[in-house]
């Protein structure tokens, strides 16, 4: 009997996520792993997070993204009191946290990297803030580097920010330009986003705002929803206190020719989204001249899958723009906060090769 096509299995299935739901209905933080094939990284973090995070207040749960190694096996057999959700398919990192909103009705939900090691009282900061300021979306965490841990970590640093033409930096990190952590950035302050491998967020704004955008699938995601509620009035704010330690680059390498496809994709689908109409035809213009100064400099140093990827993005983005017309429309029609505060008004790029400027205090000093 195939039960799994019955509908007794649709009811079995629609009351085992609404028991999953009720789970987390009395905690204020659900923090969720994102797995796949990660069962060395959660071996090795996940007691961490387990032993730094109040089980009074928040709850664990790793949502695995169809792994085909053992980590299901792992966790079943190593910590079954860990809520596990089982995705059918790998659905990348934005579809993927999206399909885990179904099943986590806390308040506050942590997206966590599998890579990541918690401290102690790593929430503690966070979840004040959320409490006692209605109109912030998320909170990110201070993330330094878990090889060097004197130095921020590249992605999220002290807080994310953008320049005009849809580049993002960090407080503490400007391209491949990675500061030492000397004290620097250790005031609460406004970001323009927060970094996906740590953000603590109000699911209502996550779910209000449609979540991330699944075509993404990985890479720029957060910045794109943060965009979208920056714009609209909510915000985002950085948590000194709070510290967690980042690996980094654990599921592509760095010159991944994928990783450049989805970052110069998602990056032009990003900026075509969001960007006020005053801006959008200069701004893109820009973009086609800067994106082809990036595929030379990939053939001049022999990377040529890369630069091959560069081109691709162009094409791909192309082809999907005339699908998110409504998708702009809508956004524009929503923006109450232009110019963002957070907001580079000029091309960070310039300002770093041709005028030396390579942290973020030289950058917003001028």
């Amino acid at each position: 009997m195939r039960i799994r096509n019955s509908g007794i299995w649709r009811i079995f299935a629609a009351n085992k996520k609404m028991m999953d739901k009720t789970k987390s209905e009395d905690k204020k933080v659900s923090v969720v792993i994102l797995n796949w094939n990660g069962k060395s990284l959660l071996e090795k973090f996940l007691p961490v997070a387990l032993a730094n995070t109040p089980d009074d207040m928040a709850e664990i749960v790793v949502a695995d993204n169809a792994s085909s190694d053992d980590s299901l096996d792992f966790l079943r057999a190593n910590y079954p009191d860990v809520r596990l959700i089982v995705m059918p398919e790998n659905y990348g990192f934005a579809e993927g946290y999206n399909r885990v909103m179904d099943y986590v009705s806390a308040p506050y939900i942590v997206l966590l990297n599998s890579d990541v090691e918690v401290s102690p009282g790593w929430l503690d900061e966070p979840v004040s803030i959320l409490d006692t300021e209605p109109d912030v979306a998320a909170v990110q965490p201070r993330i330094l580097s878990y090889n060097d841990r004197s130095r921020f970590e590249y992605a999220g640093a002290a807080g994310g920010w953008i320049d005009c033409y849809g580049y993002p930096f960090c407080r503490g990190r400007v391209l491949d330009c990675v500061e030492e952590d000397k004290g620097q950035y250790s005031e609460a302050t406004d970001i323009f986003w927060a970094s996906g491998a740590c953000c603590i967020m109000r699911r209502s704004s996550f779910v209000e705002a449609g979540g991330f955008d699944k075509t993404f699938f990985a890479h720029q995601e957060e910045i794109d929803l943060c965009w979208r509620l920056r714009s609209r009035g909510q915000r985002f704010r950085y948590a000194p206190t709070s510290t967690v330690y980042h690996i980094g680059a654990a599921t592509l390498r760095v010159e991944s020719p994928r990783k450049t496809f989805l970052n110069f994709r998602n990056n032009l689908l990003m900026i075509y989204k969001n960007l006020p109409d005053r801006r959008l035809r200069y701004v893109m213009w820009c973009r086609f001249l800067l994106d082809n100064l990036a595929l030379v400099h990939f053939l001049l140093t022999c990377k040529f899958a890369n630069a091959k990827a560069v081109f691709r993005a162009r094409m791909a983005f192309h082809k999907l723009k005339t699908s998110y017309r409504e998708t702009r429309r809508k956004n524009i029609a929503m923006t109450v906060v232009d110019p963002i505060p957070e907001m580079l008004q000029r091309n960070m790029l310039l300002s770093y090769y041709l005028k030396g400027q390579k942290t973020f205090t030289q950058l917003i000093s001028v």
